[in-house]
């Protein structure tokens, strides 16, 4: 099972690397009234990374709020 992890750790590492290479052209990105060049796989790579975090802190407060508030799963009587 160790090596079949790896295996797919190492696919999925040679896929992004491959992904890096494809998407080298610079785009130009328009922020809060600013602008600025940065390469393509950075930008997606950004969006995603931001977008695993705020997904991740959302369901991590829904959690705390869920425990907070002393909701138990009701036994079978």
């Amino acid at each position: 099972m160790r090596w079949f992890c790896l295996a797919v750790v190492t696919l999925f590492a040679v896929l992004i690397l491959v992904f890096i290479f494809q998407n080298s052209q610079s785009v130009e990105v328009f922020f809060l009234r600013s602008n600025f060049n940065m390469r393509l796989a950075f930008l997606i790579a950004a969006a995603y990374v931001l977008g695993a975090a705020t997904g991740g802190g959302l369901l991590a407060l829904l959690r705390w709020s869920y425990k907070g508030a002393g909701l138990q799963p009701t036994a079978a009587r």
